[in-house]
């Protein structure tokens, strides 16, 4: 890992804190900056806040951190983990941001996912000398993110890395422990992050994009990295990313449930549910790839003779995140956004309006399960979702499980 090596460097004695400051960052750029709340008053907010607008409430305590979109959930990347974005260039000035409720904001969302392994992906290009938080700041950020926060990042990708943050991170190596550091990985163009994630899921801001663009401009032809592979079209028998009415009518039988959910369910319930966490476990990406090929190539799938649960339990997860349509449709985007603003008396109702097939039981409580299959059961059209947006969703797949008796009845 070309980080590990980084923070082995040994620099003598370290740069003085001041020198770290003086560091080339990017050119701050014209930007449409959010208006400081303080400039929001209630009717203001009233007005531009939509349900199915990534933003929190206006007196909800994270509303003007919300509303920067800084920190994203963006599904699974390649290997079943949840995908967690942090776009330095929609920090505003140092002066528009508390950075201790950005930290704890960080946190609230790492929550909802440090049980199961997750990836980091920060967009570094559009951090300047006016957004940078301190260096204090980034110090105590790193401690106040304990052993359950780390145990489980399997990989932190720094997108467009500069002498800055690799001179930061040399700076910290005292402080960052060596298996920490071997997770750590410098991406130098958007592009090979497809070995990792689908782009297309992660929203990448407009500026990242146009960035890349420039520095692949500024090389020569014969350095150019390739470009994401174009989108291949779809295999006769594909099954991963197509419609879920298009695989019915293909369907001999005219089963509504897709062969891939049939196939993973049934395996699971016979050698899964004795088996702690086994949504939250990443599997073997190569083996993983091989199985959608097989279902992609109309071939028959055993997951008997492959005797791996969490192979299983990563297709049933991709297969639910590849749908072009979420299995809850985007029509219920909203309304299910909202779903905590639902009494409870009517929320079993608002369950029998959706019956989407879940594995219901197993070792993982419902609470455990609603993490980790309520993004893969709905998205907003955009692909990307906030903190705000993964609480309702959650609390919606928990009161499905706690109520299946009611809606599978």
């Amino acid at each position: 890992c070309e980080m590990s090596s980084e923070l082995l460097v040994d620099l003598g004695d370290d740069p003085p804190t001041a020198q770290l400051g003086q560091l080339k960052l990017a050119t701050i750029e014209d930007q449409q900056w959010p208006p400081d709340e303080a400039t929001l008053t209630k009717s203001d907010v009233s007005q531009c806040f939509d349900a199915g607008s990534p933003h929190l409430p206006w007196d909800h305590p994270f509303y003007d951190i919300a509303r920067h979109q800084i920190i994203e959930v963006a599904g699974d990347d390649n290997f079943g983990r949840k995908v967690i974005v942090f776009n330095a260039c929609r920090m505003p000035p140092q002066h528009q941001l508390d950075h201790h409720k950005l930290l704890m904001y960080l946190k609230g969302t790492l929550d909802q996912y440090v049980e199961s392994d997750y990836t980091l992906i920060y967009f570094h290009h559009g951090l300047t000398s006016e957004n940078k938080p301190s260096l204090s700041w980034l110090r105590d950020a790193y401690r106040e993110f304990d052993r359950k926060y780390k145990k489980n990042i399997k990989a932190l990708y720094i997108v467009h890395p500069t002498m800055f943050i690799k001179t930061l991170l040399i700076l910290f190596k005292p402080i960052i422990s060596f298996k920490f550091g071997r997770k750590i990985n410098y991406v130098s163009y958007l592009s090979e992050l497809e070995d990792v994630v689908k782009c297309e899921q992660l929203l990448i801001p407009t500026r990242v994009k146009e960035y890349d663009n420039k520095l692949r401009a500024s090389l020569k032809p014969a350095a150019q990295p390739p470009m994401s592979p174009p989108r291949s079209p779809p295999l006769p028998n594909q099954v991963f990313g197509v419609p879920l009415e298009l695989l019915r009518q293909r369907s001999p039988d005219g089963d509504p449930v897709p062969v891939v959910m049939r196939d993973t369910i049934s395996f699971l319930s016979e050698q899964g549910l004795e088996i702690e966490g086994i949504f939250r476990r990443s599997a073997n990406v190569t083996l993983v790839k091989e199985v959608q090929l097989k279902y992609n190539s109309g071939a028959a799938v055993n997951f008997r003779e492959m005797e791996d649960v969490h192979l299983a339990a990563v297709i049933l997860k991709t297969f639910l995140r590849e749908l072009p349509e979420p299995l809850l449709t985007f029509k219920l985007y909203n309304d299910i956004v909202n779903f905590t603003w639902i009494s409870q008396s009517s929320q079993a109702y608002v369950c029998l309006c959706v019956l989407p097939t879940v594995l219901c039981v197993n070792k993982m409580t419902n609470s455990n399960l609603a993490v980790v299959f309520g993004p893969n059961l709905l998205w907003g059209r955009d692909n990307a979702m906030s903190l705000s947006a993964i609480g309702p969703i959650n609390n919606f797949t928990r009161a499905l499980l706690d109520q299946q008796h009611m809606v599978f009845t």
